[in-house]
């Protein structure tokens, strides 16, 4: 199963102050858009989402169609046949996709300690 690009999405309570801890550690902006309360970090392979007041805990998070640099990729699988995939192995999700659909779309579940992980196909 490929799951595509991943990285960590943080429930941030203040997105300069967290944005200024990350560059202490390396990080430089790659995307995103502060006035809009998210930012996307990375040092070297390493990525990381400051996300304030979009979630309530931190999460994990995959990315279909993106390398690890966040680069489309041009084959990947699809987040609704992950979505099959996952089912299929008796995986509970906790909110899907719409199947009908094609493109962007995400699914989210929850693993046995209570952590979030959200998969997330942008294109």
């Amino acid at each position: 199963m490929k799951l595509g690009a991943f990285s960590v999405s943080l429930a941030v309570k203040d997105i300069e102050a967290s944005l200024a801890f990350y560059r202490k550690f390396g990080f430089e902006v790659v995307g995103g858009d502060a006035s809009q309360k998210w930012l996307i970090l990375r040092n070297d392979g390493h990525t990381i989402g400051l996300f304030e007041g979009m979630f309530e805990k931190n999460c994990l998070t995959f990315n279909p169609g993106w390398d690890s640099e966040g680069s489309e990729i041009e084959t990947f699988t699809d987040v609704r046949e992950l979505q099959r995939q996952l089912v299929a192995a008796g995986v509970e999700l906790t909110s899907t996709a719409d199947e009908s659909t094609s493109g962007p779309a995400h699914f989210t579940a929850v693993d046995p300690d209570g952590n979030p992980i959200l998969v997330d196909q942008h294109r």
